[in-house]
């Protein structure tokens, strides 16, 4: 990720915040970790951009979305994020991180909450995509 940024000079000071794609609090006992809170904390620390996990939560416990079809996708995430703190994240430039997109559900419906919430720019940036 850091090399694509740099072979890009991509505009990463742009963002105020950094905040990983959140797992369901069960998906993390399960899993142990989040993929996505590593790739952030290592892209946090690289460009000194603060990391914040805290603010995006899932709160719907939804069907690994490597199931299910392109349409199925979209209405899985259909209200598995919450916003704490709003204020916080007025006009605020936020980068979301993810390990993989494949139709960009998780991430569109991420988005549109922290839009919501009063983010400024909600950028995107990702591990993998898969076609």
């Amino acid at each position: 990720m850091i090399c694509f940024l740099e072979t890009h000079q991509f505009d990463i000071k742009q963002f105020d915040l950094i905040m990983p794609v959140p797992l369901h609090p069960a998906k993390m006992r399960e899993r142990g970790f989040n993929q996505s809170e590593i790739l952030a904390q290592i892209i946090s620390k690289k460009y000194d951009i603060p990391l914040y996990n805290k603010s995006l939560i899932r709160v719907k416990n939804t069907k690994t979305q490597t199931l299910l079809d392109q349409k199925e996708r979209w209405t899985n995430l259909k209200g598995a994020f919450r916003i704490k703190h709003s204020k916080n994240l007025n006009f605020k430039n936020i980068l979301i991180i993810d390990d993989l997109l494949t139709t960009g559900a998780t991430v569109s419906e991420a988005g549109r909450m922290l839009k919501l919430a009063g983010a400024g720019t909600v950028g995107v940036l990702t591990l993998a995509i898969v076609k």
